[in-house]
């Protein structure tokens, strides 16, 4: 299943309104009657399946966004991948939602594009999909292409979860490249732009290597920020860090996190 996390990319959700049906009618998939049919063009169907979802009839927006993928429509495709991906409306299937990706990351996206948010969460969940493998199936663990995925949506494109989730593999270094500095690099561009784990992370970094208070800020600030799904891991770091630091540190950190909080302009 690909990670939660690339839920947080909202700048990819279609904020626009779309309408297909009167209020009094409820739309059936390709009835003619809605101006909607198989036949029509990616956007129309596209719109169709939009509206579809948002009124819980998933099965005929599982139907319009294939018959509007099958004609390039890149949104379709993206949206289509991730009810496969989730298990939103279809059978749960981490093998056709990677393929549906695929076809987005090689399609390409022009400069400037609207495509480009769908083109980037492609890139994404094809990293965390490389990160582990795909069970019973041909698509094994491949961290050097996980890593030169995240890498490019977090170069290119500035997606702060490309960058949070390069910078772990560069501590890791479980794709066979240890670069504390550079993970340092991608984090602090990350929690600038309001990713709280990125902040945590970066704040575990550099109280290990010895900025005791300032480091314990970061972790600290982060747990105040997040949100529950990343309580646990964020409040063990921090509490181990908490328990490690003298009263002084922790003092000032209490202080410093506070100001962190409203604005995180201190850089490394």
């Amino acid at each position: 299943m690909v990670a939660r996390d690339c839920r947080s990319l909202t700048f990819l959700v279609v904020s626009m309104a779309l309408t297909v049906c009167g209020p009094a009618q409820r739309c059936l998939a390709f009835d003619p009657d809605a101006g909607v049919t198989k036949e029509s063009g990616p956007f129309a169907l596209f719109k169709f399946g939009f509206s579809a979802y948002k009124n819980g009839r998933k099965d005929e927006a599982v139907e319009a966004y294939r018959y509007a993928a099958e004609q390039g429509h890149t949104a379709s495709r993206w949206a289509l991948a991730n009810m496969y991906a989730y298990g939103d409306g279809v059978a749960e299937n981490d093998l056709e939602a990677f393929k549906i990706y695929s076809e987005i990351a090689e399609k390409g996206v022009e400069p400037g594009s609207e495509d480009t948010g769908y083109f980037a969460n492609a890139l994404i969940s094809l990293a965390n999909y490389y990160r582990r493998g795909i069970p019973g199936s041909p698509i094994k663990r491949d961290l050097n292409q996980a890593r030169q995925l995240y890498f490019q949506a977090a170069s290119t494109f500035g997606v702060p979860e490309a960058q949070f989730q390069l910078a772990r593999l560069l501590l890791d270094g479980d794709s066979g490249t240890t670069n504390v500095q550079q993970a340092k690099k991608w984090l602090n561009r990350a929690r600038k732009k309001g990713h709280v784990g990125a902040m945590g992370v970066f704040g575990n970094v550099i109280f290990q290597e010895g900025q005791t208070a300032r480091g314990l800020a970061y972790m600290t600030a982060a747990l105040d920020k997040c949100s529950p799904k990343d309580r646990p891991w964020l409040q063990q770091m921090q509490e181990q860090a908490f328990s490690l630091a003298g009263e002084d540190d922790r003092r000032q950190a209490i202080a410093m996190a506070q100001k962190i909080q409203t604005s995180d302009n201190d850089a490394e």
